[in-house]
């Protein structure tokens, strides 16, 4: 403590003897006393001295004060002496203290002061546990030390705080304190703490801190709140500028929609406070960070975007074209409105779409011009618009076509009675105030900025200069006032604007030269030795010449290149031109401009350069230079590798094109091909399970022809023993219904077939007409022609076999009605139950003859299965004749897969028609056993040997009675 005892000493007036005595025996009453009352009474002492005699206080007290911290932490008022002592030694804030020599001295204490305590970091530590006590004496002077601290040494302390277990998180609980005073103050310590710390500022933010701050702004008033609201915009300043990291996690937790209700202003006649005034504007700054130039770009549009879907673009329009709004406010608000349009294009569609609210309304643009190219507008809000116009051209082609087409004379207004933008750029290009005349060419450059087509559109407009002459162009009238000798500040705007102009644009280079004037003017300002003042212009010049040659086509034989050349080396010299050309950039205002877009001048005398003319200054030194340095030889042989290049690069997007065509193709053929493999393997497993059912189909039909053939061999030996009851009647009910459901399922097979009779005509059809892919291919083969020759006979082979299958149908039909009529004739003659037995054997007999006849169509049926079965190879054939064919036949094949399932519905209903006749034979078989009960126990034995059968015939035989 040797420096702070020279400190003490080097005092003009010291304590007095006695109260450095004072001080001295209440430090050793805190160091040794045992009573806690005595302690607390002591460091309640040397709270009361601390402030008068800090110094003393420091160097004696702060270690035992340190102490009791770490030791009485059980005695909440003791441990509040300690911390307010502790603050008032280590603050600078005391109000007596008003020399200068006796402030600086008092800051020099509290660093000194500061550097002590936290050269244990432990202290600091202890500092932060001290704040989790929700007691007041204890939690407020702490959240005052810790603060003073940060503002004494903030990067030593913020380091500590960093690396302290759960440091931060315990300084954000202050915000959540109900008491406003630690809340408040919490606020200001986090203000301090996250000063200049990106690490810090991201722990922070991802504490929940956007969503309190925001909470308490809202809490308190927004706009119309007091300073607290103040307090946590810098804390929302501190935590988003220059931190990409939380700018975004601000965007994504749709924090950006909570700042609409800031700007919402009210009536007039509300009143604008001071502290609104203030609030508002830290307001509009923390948009402005969001959407900074400086900013990543895809992260800048992302808020933009975002600012529009939300309507807050919407809300600071209105304040733009508000009344009675502070001149502060409207000029931050014009370059916050320039920041969230600036390379947007719908927000810049949006802005020029607002109108003031005005009689007849005009163009918001409009009405910001007419501030811009109005000496008697601050200088401030002059700078603002032009900012503002800068921003809404920037990247906005559509943007300026509209500007520069109300200069056009097809679309200038001949009555006069509305002032259109172009009209006020040009009344302010050549008014007398060389203020206007500056911003008027940087922002007609602007319009031009980067745009070809707008520049030779320029070249249309006419003035009329004065009554009874001839009028000028615009560009012609640029250089007339440019000799005229004005002012530097308009002779450099109107310099910008034509090298803008110039650059990039051949067209606009010869209309420049048409004009012998020009060239001799540039050369003689050059040339001329001028003072300091205007040699910015002589560069200008020497840059506007070097644009002439650079972009020259030649097209004027008086001024080619090489003419121009000669004319600069005879008349100036190339090392001289050189020199001047780099005049601009060595200017000390032009560091100043490149370094950001917004206009931001302390006075207009510094109004000299624009942003992005600096930027194209950059551009065209150095190929300026060599092409001034350039023989005609290396001119023409660089023109001809440029020919060839350009040839060359369209021979190379030429064949790009096709690659990426044909690579294109391929895709799409690969795919087909993987589809086509995908069905095909469907296909072929569908056709091994119809083979396997065509399987189980023909072994049960099978077995049903052993079944009916075992009733046949039974049916002559029971027939005389059957006899006729009341129950007959019901089974031939039975029957009927039976044969009506046969009836329906013909019908039905009927329709199926006529749709696969049209399906074959379809395919017959595209079969006849050439292929898709035959006419897309000019490499199929002889081998193909033969396949598609075979698959043509296949189909026609296909179709006779499903005529054939059509005519076996309808014979099937007509068997069937038949059987109805036949039905119907037996139901009518059923014997009553006295009648004879000849008649019950005639009947018998009857229905024995049906039988037979059933037998006969089961037998047709087997051979349809056949049929069947031989068409279903038929057509698994085809599809592997098929598969050998599937790149180049792709239409074909997928037709005849149509056809293929097709075929299967047609077996299958033809299998159902099989099932259903088979269940008709099993309702007759049943009928017989009904009248006669030998047949009954004949069928259960069926599955049984022959010697079991003849035994139960004997059993039955026995069973019935006479008739």
């Amino acid at each position: 403590m040797n420096f702070l005892r020279g400190v003490m000493g080097g005092q003009s007036a010291g304590p007095q003897h006695t109260e450095a005595e004072t001080i001295q025996k209440l430090c050793d009453r805190v160091a040794s006393s045992t009573l806690l009352d005595d302690r607390r009474n002591a460091v309640r002492a040397l709270k009361s001295l601390s402030k008068k005699y800090r110094l003393e206080v420091g160097i004696q007290a702060m270690e035992h004060l340190i102490h009791v911290l770490q030791t009485d932490r059980s005695d909440s008022e003791i441990i509040g002496y300690a911390l307010d002592t502790l603050y008032n030694i280590i603050s600078n804030d005391e109000e007596e203290e008003v020399e200068e020599n006796s402030t600086r001295q008092s800051e020099d204490l509290g660093s000194q002061f500061t550097e002590i305590f936290i050269k244990q970091p432990e202290n600091v530590t202890l500092l932060l546990s001290l704040l989790e006590e929700f007691d007041f004496h204890v939690r407020w002077p702490g959240v005052k030390l810790l603060t003073s601290l940060l503002k004494q040494l903030g990067p030593q302390v913020q380091q500590i705080i960093l690396v302290s277990p759960m440091g931060v998180s315990r300084l954000m609980d202050l915000l959540a304190d109900s008491r406003e005073v630690i809340r408040n103050d919490g606020v200001l310590l986090l203000q301090a703490l996250t000063r200049s710390n990106g690490a810090i500022q991201k722990i922070v933010a991802f504490e929940n801190a956007f969503e309190r701050l925001l909470d308490i702004i809202t809490e308190e008033g927004n706009s119309d709140g007091g300073i607290v609201v103040e307090d946590c915009l810098i804390l929302l300043q501190n935590l988003l500028k220059n931190n990409n990291s939380n700018q975004n996690f601000f965007k994504e937790g749709s924090y950006i929609q909570r700042m609409k209700p800031w700007f919402h202003v009210g009536d007039e006649n509300s009143g604008w406070s001071a502290q609104k005034v203030t609030n508002l504007h830290v307001m509009l700054q923390l948009v402005r960070v969001l959407v900074s130039p400086t900013n990543p770009p895809g992260a800048t549009s992302s808020c933009q975007k975002a600012m529009f879907q939300c309507g807050l673009l919407q809300r600071l329009c209105t304040i733009l074209m508000a009344t009675g709004v502070p001149a502060d406010i409207l000029t931050e608000t014009i370059n916050t409105v320039s920041e969230v349009i600036r390379g947007y294009q719908v927000n810049q569609d949006y802005f020029a779409s607002v109108n003031a609210p005005s009689n007849p309304p005009r163009p918001a643009i409009v009405v910001l011009l007419m501030s811009m190219v109005n000496e008697r507008q601050p200088f401030v809000l002059r700078c603002a618009v032009l900012y503002c116009f800068q921003c809404f051209l920037y990247k906005n082609q559509k943007g300026q076509g509209e500007i520069v087409s109300t200069l056009l004379p097809s679309t200038i207004d001949a009555t006069g009675n509305s002032v259109s933008a172009g009209q006020l750029l040009c009344g302010g290009l050549f008014s007398t105030d060389s203020l206007s005349n500056w911003c008027a060419a940087v922002a007609l450059a602007h319009a031009l900025q980067e745009n070809a087509t707008q520049k030779e559109q320029l070249l249309r407009v006419q003035l009329a200069t004065s009554i009874g002459n001839p009028p000028v162009s615009l560009l012609q009238q640029c250089t007339n006032i440019l000799s005229q000798g004005s002012k530097i500040q308009t002779r450099v705007g109107l310099l910008m604007l034509l090298c803008t102009w110039l650059s990039n644009c051949p067209i606009a280079v010869t209309h420049f030269l048409h004009n012998s004037a020009n060239v001799p003017f540039l050369t003689g300002q050059i040339a001329e030795n001028l003072g300091e003042e205007e040699q910015l212009v002589q560069g200008l010049c020497a840059l506007l010449l070097g644009i002439s040659i650079y972009f020259n086509d030649n097209s004027l034989e008086s001024y080619m290149k090489e003419k121009l050349k000669q004319l600069i080396e005879k008349r100036i010299g190339k090392e001289n031109f050189i020199e001047k050309l780099g005049f601009i950039s060595k200017h000390e205002l032009y560091s100043r401009a490149s370094q950001k877009p917004q206009p931001n001048f302390p006075s207009p005398e510094y109004m000299i350069f624009d942003h992005e003319f600096t930027k194209l200054v950059k551009e065209l030194e150095g190929v300026i230079t060599k092409a001034i340095y350039k023989s005609s030889e290396e001119d023409k042989k660089e023109e001809e590798v440029k020919k060839t290049l350009e040839q060359h690069d369209s021979i190379v997007t030429h064949y790009k094109n096709m690659i990426r065509e044909q690579d294109l193709q391929l895709e799409e053929l690969k795919q087909q091909i993987s589809t086509l493999k995908c069905q095909n393997e469907q296909l072929q497993t569908a056709v091994t399970q119809q083979v396997s059912q065509i399987q189980q189909h023909k072994d049960q039909y099978n077995l049903l022809k052993v079944q009916l053939g075992k009733d046949n061999q039974h049916q002559g030996s029971y027939s005389d023993g059957t006899q006729v009851n009341g129950i007959q009647p019901e089974e031939v009910g039975r029957l009927r219904e039976e044969i009506e459901e046969l009836k329906n399922n013909q019908e039905l097979l009927q329709s199926q077939l006529a749709e696969k009779d049209s399906l074959i005509e379809n395919l017959k059809s595209s079969q006849a007409s050439p292929g898709t892919n035959e006419q897309s291919s000019a490499t199929v083969s002889a081998r193909d022609s033969e396949q598609i020759a075979e698959l043509k006979q296949e189909l026609a082979t296909l179709k006779s076999q499903l005529n054939s299958q059509s005519v076996e149908i309808t014979r099937l039909q007509t068997e069937k009605q038949e059987l109805l009529r036949k039905t119907e004739i037996f139901a009518k003659s059923a014997p009553a139950p006295g009648e004879s037995e000849a008649g019950t054997a005639a009947k018998t007999t009857d229905v024995e003859g049906r039988l037979s006849a059933l037998l006969q169509e089961t037998k047709e049926l087997k051979s349809e299965i056949k049929a069947l079965s031989e068409e279903r190879s038929a057509i698994k054939e085809q599809l592997d004749a098929s598969n050998s064919t599937i790149a180049i036949l792709q239409n074909e094949k997928n037709k005849l897969e149509m056809d293929v399932t097709d075929s299967k519905k047609e077996q299958d209903d033809l299998l159902v028609l099989l099932a259903d006749q088979d269940q008709k034979i099993f309702s007759l078989k049943n009928k017989l056993k009904e009248l006669g009960h030998p047949v009954e126990e004949e069928d259960e034995l069926e599955s049984g040997d022959q010697d079991d059968e003849e035994d139960e015939d004997e059993d039955d035989g026995k069973d019935q009675g006479p008739i």
